[in-house]
């Protein structure tokens, strides 16, 4: 028989399943563990995001106070990335240093699964994180939270997409719990979590609704262009690749929402 108050503890335990996995927050005691809900925590990956952007944009907030905007950005920026223990950063650098120097897919796999970081991975990182970095001071100060909460959660949503559409790519690997077949109604509530704090900044006229649309086109655009790359180079994904595709797709928002703000251009 169905109870919606078991149902509703389940649903909070698969929540901070979710969050024990990608941050380094604790969660209660209470919730325990099994391995089947990792399964099944992938829905509320983007709602992390939401944890993440509160987190980062409180220190933002602190920090602009007391030091410029540039400084302060950075130390939000230092503050997700602590938060989350570099999870997604990493797997960008490991994807960068795997397509950029292997050939074959075996190699590729190989290269990846390689904890010391190349030149490809370096580079990578570096122009990334200062992609970031730049497009949020660039922004005028009293959006860039918002931005952040529109970003972290939305690019969650576009790495989730890859474990809904595509295969896993290993045997095994650190995304293998999580990378079991994502049904429609799991992919709908990770959709809900992910569009919804653009949805409420578009209501509450603290972003234009245009630049919410075009934001989201560029995030399924990164997803769409690294998904296909990895099945393509791959044929499925890996968690690396999800880490890549969340970090090339929070900076895709970042930039999509600078754009909204930047005067047009006349050609004459």
């Amino acid at each position: 028989m169905f109870n919606p108050l078991t149902s509703l503890v389940h649903q909070c335990r698969l929540f901070f399943i979710a969050l024990q996995f990608f941050t380094r927050l604790p969660i209660p005691r209470w919730v325990g563990f099994e391995p089947a809900w990792l399964q099944h925590a992938s829905r509320y990956f983007p709602l992390v995001g939401v944890v993440v952007a509160a987190i980062s944009g409180a220190v933002y907030l602190l920090a602009s106070w007391l030091l410029p905007t540039p400084v302060a950005v950075l130390l939000a920026v230092a503050a997700g990335i602590y938060l989350t223990g570099a999870f997604h950063e990493d797997g960008f650098a490991d994807m960068c240093d795997g397509f950029g120097g292997g050939l074959t897919r075996e190699r590729v796999l190989e290269i990846m699964k390689d904890s010391r970081i190349g030149a490809y991975g370096a580079i990578g990182i570096i122009c990334l994180l200062a992609i970031k970095c730049m497009a949020l001071a660039s922004l005028p100060p009293a959006v860039v939270v918002a931005a952040m909460f529109i970003a972290h959660p939305i690019s969650r949503l576009a790495a989730v997409s890859l474990i809904w559409l595509m295969d896993y790519a290993r045997d095994e690997g650190k995304a293998k719990p999580m990378a079991q077949e994502m049904r429609a109604g799991e992919f709908i509530i990770a959709t809900v979590c992910g569009l919804l704090p653009a949805i409420v900044c578009g209501a509450l006229g603290i972003m234009d609704w245009s630049a919410l649309a075009f934001a989201i086109v560029a995030a399924a655009g990164a997803a769409w262009w690294l998904g296909r790359k990895c099945q393509r180079r791959l044929q499925g994904y890996t968690g690396d690749c999800l880490g890549a595709v969340q970090q090339v797709a929070e900076v895709a928002v970042y930039l999509a929402i600078l754009s909204s703000f930047q005067p047009p251009v006349h050609f004459y």
